[in-house]
């Protein structure tokens, strides 16, 4: 069931988003180094999002048989999302590091993630930033009032293929509110013209995971870490968005 937002409703949801986007621009990018572990990334994003008020929504996600032991999901290189921190996964140079980040604020959900650099990185990790982020960009632009949903995950499949790389088919973006997870779910794959109707109301996570190789990942023992299956890199970029007067608005973006 969808659960369409009020004006208001969308504002509290972006208080949320704004502790990610302030994260992800003003404090991260100074620690992203080479040297440091994904374990005190993980701290640094906890206490800063305690100290706004706000809980990392990612802890106990999962359920009482294998609960998400952190505040975000830290996935480095072919790792491509749900990267558990760990205090011996140090980041080196050369390396491309995904953070997604949950936020629940006052009964309200924040989503977004970014894939960082880690000092100089080869061609091909930097064309997959590019083209992963675009790819989100250009997803958003579709997500207009008269279109569909499966117009969102076409616009992002065509462009990131017809750069060489592929979409990651066994996760997709979704909405967000009052839950973390809520209806609908939103491929990054699909074809145009199907699907539900996108309407004033609803917010959505918009999030595309490609892939340098195949589309196709494995979980790893941990049950949450998912990584390629042939090895190579990944990147993750997303964005939380309204619809509003017909238009895509993006809560996670600083202001």
């Amino acid at each position: 069931m969808i659960v369409y937002k009020t004006i208001d409703e969308i504002k509290k949801i972006k208080e949320a988003n704004q502790i990610i986007a302030r994260l992800y621009e003003e404090i991260l990018p100074k620690h992203i180094k080479a040297g440091i572990s994904t374990l005190e990334i993980n701290q640094i994003i906890d206490d800063y999002i305690r100290s706004q008020g706000a809980f990392p929504a990612s802890i106990g996600v999962g359920g009482p048989e294998n609960p998400f032991p952190a505040g975000s999901c830290i996935s480095v290189n072919e790792e491509v999302v749900h990267g558990i921190p760990r205090e011996d996964k140090i980041l080196t140079d050369g390396d491309i590091v995904s953070i997604d980040v949950v936020t629940e604020l006052n009964g309200f959900y924040g989503d977004s993630a970014i894939t960082f650099p880690v000092g100089d990185i080869d061609e091909e990790s930097k064309r997959l930033l590019e083209v992963t982020k675009k790819s989100r960009e250009i997803g958003i632009e579709m997500a207009v009032v008269g279109n569909r949903l499966g117009d969102i995950g076409n616009a992002i499949q065509k462009f990131v293929e017809s750069n060489g790389f592929s979409v990651v088919k066994d996760f997709c973006g979704h909405g967000i509110g009052k839950s973390m997870h809520e209806d609908p779910a939103i491929p990054n794959f699909g074809r145009k013209g199907r699907g539900l109707k996108i309407e004033n109301g609803m917010v959505l996570a918009i999030e595309p995971m490609v892939n340098c190789g195949s589309y196709k990942v494995n979980i790893l023992g941990d049950g949450w870490t998912a990584v390629t299956k042939d090895g190579k890199r990944s990147a993750h970029f997303e964005h939380s968005i309204a619809i509003i007067e017909g238009k895509p608005v993006i809560l996670s973006q600083l202001d």
